[in-house]
């Protein structure tokens, strides 16, 4: 794949490649050791800020790309799953000639990156797990969080605020109005609502790791907000003392989006792990 200049944003250079039975939309960025960041539920891999991959990309060859039935990605012929997303991530990998990389998954990726660490050790240096569980039934979110995520009624305008809503402590979202502009009030692509919906019924059909998060050998990271609403942060205490030898940053009145709220806290904490 041809290398993309530093110069060209990320938010402009895509390329095309086929994975198994879907062509996928992806970006990469800088030279260096591959690290795949995988994104969360709902979204395009444009909601990586251009900010944090460009930095990352002073580090490392960042691999970014839009999950089956997203963005610039085909949504195939396979039944949507988390088994399935695992599996087009490592396909991807192979298709750009990748034999090791780093993986950093958000929510949504994180139990993606999880499944592919078991699936495909050999493919893995090293596993950031960022928002992570692996039972959402263990440690659920309230039942004031869950109406919020469930509730269908309004506009889409007003569907959209609640979600956001609860990415982000109440605290920090009164006060940080344009910095939430910055953030969703530009380009995403493509979100198709079918597939977003399917996107829900697979991470609530995954059965999880909880039983195999001992066979995760590689060096791993769990980075979660200490006011995450979404996946609160027992779930990534309970991972950390499950998966062999893994670290665990827990980041002061970060919520689910804390790489928003405290980007170079972020930055910096995926850069020193990795190395």
């Amino acid at each position: 794949m041809k290398q993309i200049p530093r110069s060209i944003s990320p938010e402009i250079a895509a390329s095309q490649l086929q994975v198994m039975d879907i062509t996928m939309n992806c970006r990469v960025l800088g030279s260096g050791h591959p690290l795949l960041m995988i994104m969360g539920y709902g979204s395009t891999m444009n909601l990586w800020e251009s900010t944090l991959l460009e930095k990352l990309a002073e580090h490392f060859k960042v691999i970014v790309f839009d999950n089956r039935g997203i963005g610039g990605t085909q949504t195939g012929t396979q039944p949507f799953s988390i088994g399935q997303f695992a599996e087009d991530s490592a396909a991807l990998l192979q298709s750009l000639d990748v034999e090791h990389a780093h993986v950093l998954g958000w929510s949504m990726g994180s139990l993606i990156a999880q499944e592919l660490a078991l699936r495909h050790p050999s493919l893995i240096s090293k596993l950031i797990l960022y928002a992570a569980h692996c039972d959402a039934k263990m440690f659920p979110p309230s039942p004031e969080v869950l109406t919020m995520l469930t509730d269908t009624s309004g506009t889409p305008e007003e569907r959209g605020m609640r979600y956001i809503s609860t990415l982000f402590p109440e605290n920090w979202l009164h006060g940080n109005g344009q910095r939430m502009k910055e953030i969703f009030f530009r380009p995403m692509g493509t979100i198709p609502e079918e597939s977003v919906g399917r996107q829900a019924a697979a991470i609530d059909e995954w059965n999880g790791t909880t039983g195999k998060l001992g066979e995760i050998t590689c060096p791993t990271l769990l980075i979660t907000g200490s006011e995450d609403k979404l996946t609160v942060p027992d779930n990534a205490r309970y991972m950390s003392e499950r998966i062999p030898d893994a670290e665990l940053i827990i980041i002061e009145n970060g919520g689910h989006g804390l790489m928003f709220q405290y980007p170079e806290i972020f930055r910096d904490s995926v850069i020193g792990f990795l190395g």
